[in-house]
């Protein structure tokens, strides 16, 4: 009697284990929520996804804490935004976790603006003297739904090299994204329309990208220079400028301190429109989803500013 109801134990104990999803192919660690909302959308199920800075978070300067160390060590991908944007905490990390297939180089590490058109790339050799600048062009590129479909669709590719018998799933994943993301893109750019040519004056260099998508015209930075604090003299010039331009609004993402952008925008006088970092990724937000959100603010923004 006792060996049958240890039979029938061992069935429903198997039986359970059949039912329970496959684990996780590839071991996924990005440096930003945005790509990791990304590439969980390729991946899905296929993918364990971590993110090792949170939308709240200034990605220049990320704490580099050894649980991120630990979360790289069994990584079998490292997804990042590159163009030096993570020079300042990414590397040392890198070493830290001891894992040589995220190493530059190996095909665990995978450096996200080589599938993007880049923007103000500098004609000439920078240095830190110049600001927190980026020699290889700006590294704002994901504020662009049309470069995080490119962006995507590389992940996408690279997931397939890493896990090739689940290759045709990630490119399908891929193509339905960038399928959701020009579907929504007709919209968004129907509703901000009026933001083409409009002049802007936004705090650090993050516009780029967003202002070849939608057409505004970024005509001052509160920072003097890259990644420098606002200065009540360069503030004073460039409130002269705004009023001179009729400035439509004044664009901050909410991790930087936002003092004398309120201050800028109310005395122009023009909206402010606080943009979040990144996707939610940790509470489950897709980037569809936090570009939509983006969408919202400025086009608050922009009803809000009519007639100003």
């Amino acid at each position: 009697m006792r060996s049958l109801r240890f039979v029938a134990a061992l069935c429903a104990a198997l039986c359970v284990l059949a039912a329970a999803p496959a684990l996780a192919a590839v071991n996924v660690v990005t440096t930003l929520p945005d790509l990791a909302a990304l590439t969980k959308a390729v991946g899905g199920d296929l993918v364990k996804v971590q993110s090792m800075a949170l939308g709240t978070q200034d990605p220049h300067r990320v704490d580099a804490k050894p649980s991120l160390a630990l979360a790289l060590r069994n990584a079998d991908l490292l997804v990042c935004v590159g163009l030096d944007l993570e020079v300042g905490w990414l590397p040392n990390l890198q070493t830290g976790s001891r894992n040589p297939r995220i190493q530059q180089g190996n095909p665990g590490f995978l450096n996200a603006s080589q599938f993007v058109r880049l923007l103000e790339v500098p004609p000439t050799k920078v240095d830190r003297s110049e600001g927190d600048v980026h020699p290889g062009g700006n590294p704002h590129y994901l504020y662009d739904p049309r470069q995080g479909a490119a962006v995507a669709r590389g992940i996408a590719e690279r997931l397939a090299q890493l896990d090739s018998k689940n290759a045709a799933t990630y490119r399908a994943n891929a193509a339905k994204l960038t399928a959701d993301l020009d579907a929504a893109r007709v919209e968004w750019e129907k509703r901000l329309a009026g933001l083409k040519g409009a002049p802007v004056v936004a705090f650090h260099r993050t516009t780029a990208y967003l202002a070849d998508w939608l057409g505004f015209d970024a005509i001052a930075f509160l920072e003097p220079k890259p990644g420098i604090p606002p200065n009540p003299s360069h503030v004073a010039g460039v409130l002269v400028l705004a009023r001179q331009r009729k400035a439509r609004m004044v664009l901050i993402e909410s991790y930087y301190n936002d003092r004398e952008a309120k201050m800028l925008a109310g005395m122009i006088p023009a909206p402010l429109v606080v943009l979040h970092g990144g996707t939610d990724f940790r509470a489950g937000e897709t980037y569809l989803q936090h570009i939509n959100e983006m969408v919202g603010n400025l086009e608050k923004g922009l009803n809000a500013g009519k007639g100003g």
